[in-house]
């Protein structure tokens, strides 16, 4: 096989992986997800299983869908450079501007390389922030839970969304597509589930979501 679609390549990260502490309820809860996943349905495995919070599913889930969207990208990180992404784009239609509200306030445009950099490390500081996502049993999610999980998966979808508009050739070329349409097609699900992204975010990939979603009616 050539080194571009050797076993090595395809796993490397982007950013440091989050992992979550073996032993714990979350990941019980993530070793759910995996076994029900495997049965093929994907609307019945994104469902709450019966008895557990609903924040502690959407924190498990939004922590894997960043490991994923990482992996992901970090298969074509050499393909999407100052060069061929001089703006975070979907498309001709759809452009992002980077701001955090925090950091930097008003949206600046950038590359998408600089944008996709910004936007992991955001998500990665929640995703370490304790009071953000409690790791310890027992410790309550905070009230503005929900509109942070909100933020961080309306922005993971936006590096979907670039991969699919802009690499996809090169997504193609590895033979990474099966990979990179299934964890999508899980992440939509989620996210419709418990609408958790604004149908106008969904935007640049309404033709595949639809496609998507007709298939498991």
């Amino acid at each position: 096989a050539s080194p571009l679609l050797s076993g090595s390549r395809s796993s490397k990260t982007f950013k440091p992986k989050k992992n979550i502490p073996e032993g714990s309820h979350q990941y019980e809860l993530l070793k759910h997800a995996e076994a029900t996943l495997g049965s093929g349905n994907l609307r019945q495995a994104v469902m709450l299983p019966e008895g557990e919070d609903l924040n502690e599913w959407i924190a498990v889930n939004t922590v894997d869908f960043f490991n994923q969207i990482n992996m992901l990208y970090g298969t074509i990180t050499e393909f999407c450079t100052e060069g061929s992404c001089p703006v975070m784009s979907a498309g001709p239609r759809y452009e992002y501007h980077w701001a955090d509200g925090t950091n930097i306030k008003k949206p600046i445009k950038c590359s998408a390389p600089k944008y996709i950099d910004y936007l992991m490390t955001w998500v990665q500081d929640q995703l370490d922030d304790e009071t953000l996502f409690p790791s310890k049993i027992g410790v309550p999610f905070p009230k503005n839970f929900m509109s942070v999980a909100k933020t961080i998966l309306k922005r993971l979808f936006r590096v979907y969304a670039h991969i699919y508009h802009q690499h996809f050739d090169s997504v193609m070329r590895l033979q990474e597509e099966a990979h990179l349409n299934t964890s999508f097609k899980h992440f939509i699900f989620f996210v419709q589930e418990f609408s958790l992204i604004d149908r106008r975010e969904l935007a640049p990939l309404h033709e595949l979501i639809e496609k998507l979603g007709s298939k498991d009616r």
